[in-house]
């Protein structure tokens, strides 16, 4: 088989496995991964980034499976973090500290102690007031925090509005306008160090042009910050390129890497080591969701294959609209009917596909495609419904790289009143 997941003698398998034998195994809602998509993946590009000065720092709020990351981190992978969780889980799965960059709009002193004992490479700032913060939490620990500021280019990087982060409305960044005065307040902070610039512009972008657009704009202002005394040693281009769900076009990772590098050298800016921060394109298409069909519900406007996966296992379904692709396991050979593939959860919000044309029968089994970004991670415990097991294929091996939830589990840190 070419692909991780294809089919072979009738059924669907991840490498080698077959997906009917691991929900039988293993039980459903089933997240699988294929270390070899993890791999072709992320070679993609580690090959697009040799012999330039770039490094690939694997975001990690894409999926945190510790299994899933030290597969990159073996590979010699960085990461990019959000929180202090992650943080902890980039670690544990193998990353060297020196190698993380510290994202995200809300970070916390207690946060930013941690970051800063282990010593992360860079703080990715997004605000005045996230300086000030950070200035004097690194006064307290007799430490200079290296940092970057996100700048927000006012790029429409055509995408869903829940995943654009690059507009004057989204609550990311400093605005493209206001960054070099907030530079020079950096520069004049003795427990900081201004070492590089940060843009991240959104999620499941498939076209290069709105990213270069925002580059341009982030190369003249290296400039300008430069010339007012400060010295940017790195350039963080962010994450955000799209994967294939239904019919998209996302260019090829190594395009989109080479366009990127090529402009900034063009620009006369070469020798500034780049930063990317890949995660949907490095996980998204290197998993899927399986699940049972419950019951086969036929009505007067729609019929309904109510499954047992919802969307507290896959949330992005009812939260963007997403599109995923669903399979049968074993596809069977009768007159294919048309469902909308829904879940138990008590919300009409709770499907996972619409109008798809399957020949189903109670009992089979699904597998929900491209869901090895923002699936388990955004999953929940809704309904007292308990997370799936998550499985990694490894050619003809599967391992379990998170059991699967138990409602004692859910239950074990409350307690009723005593009177």
């Amino acid at each position: 088989m070419s692909l991780p997941f294809d089919f072979a003698d009738g059924v669907l398998h991840a490498e080698r496995v077959s997906l009917a034998s691991l929900a039988e195994q293993f039980g459903t809602p089933l997240y699988v991964y294929s270390r070899a998509a993890l791999e072709t993946a992320y070679g993609a590009y580690a090959n697009a980034c040799a012999g330039r000065r770039a490094t690939v720092h694997v975001a990690v709020k894409a999926n945190s499976n510790l299994a899933v990351l030290n597969v990159f981190a073996r590979a010699g992978a960085g990461f990019d973090i959000v929180s202090a969780g992650e943080l902890t889980r980039a670690l544990k799965a193998g990353a060297s500290a020196d190698k993380i960059v510290f994202s995200g709009v809300g970070k916390t002193a207690d946060e930013m102690r941690t970051a800063l004992r282990v010593g992360v490479k860079c703080f990715n700032v997004e605000s005045i007031p996230e300086l000030d913060r950070l200035n004097t939490v690194a006064g307290e620990l007799g430490l200079r925090a290296p940092v970057s500021l996100r700048v927000n280019p006012d790029v429409d990087a055509k995408t869903h509005p829940y995943i654009s982060t690059g507009l004057k409305s989204n609550k990311f960044g400093v605005a493209f306008e206001e960054a070099r005065a907030t530079y020079r307040s950096a520069a004049r902070m003795k427990h900081l160090e201004v070492i590089g610039i940060d843009c991240h512009i959104g999620s499941q972008i498939t076209q290069i042009s709105p990213y270069l657009d925002a580059l341009d704009k982030v190369l003249e202002l290296v400039t300008q910050v430069e010339s007012d005394g400060a010295t940017i040693h790195h350039i963080d281009v962010g994450g955000g390129l799209g994967i294939r769900y239904d019919d998209e076009e996302p260019p090829e990772i190594g395009a989109f890497v080479r366009a990127i590098l090529d402009r900034i050298a063009e620009r006369g800016h070469a020798h500034r080591e780049v930063l990317f921060e890949p995660g949907r394109s490095l996980v998204g298409n290197a998993g899927v969701l399986l699940t049972r069909v419950e019951y086969l519900k036929p009505g007067s406007a729609k019929n309904f294959a109510i499954v047992d996966a919802g969307m507290n296992d896959l949330a992005r379904p009812s939260m963007y609209q997403a599109f995923h692709g669903i399979d049968a396991v074993v596809p069977r050979k009768g007159a294919a009917s048309v469902y909308d593939i829904v879940g138990p959860v008590c919300e009409s919000g709770d499907w996972l596909g619409r109008d798809r044309s399957l020949a189903l029968e109670a009992g089979d089994v699904l597998a929900v495609r491209s869901a090895g970004a923002y699936g388990f991670v955004m999953s929940s415990n809704y309904n007292t419904r308990p997370r799936a097991a998550e499985i990694m294929v490894d050619g003809d091996q599967a391992h379990v790289v998170r059991a699967r939830e138990t409602v004692e589990q859910l239950l074990a840190g409350e307690t009723i009143l005593t009177a």
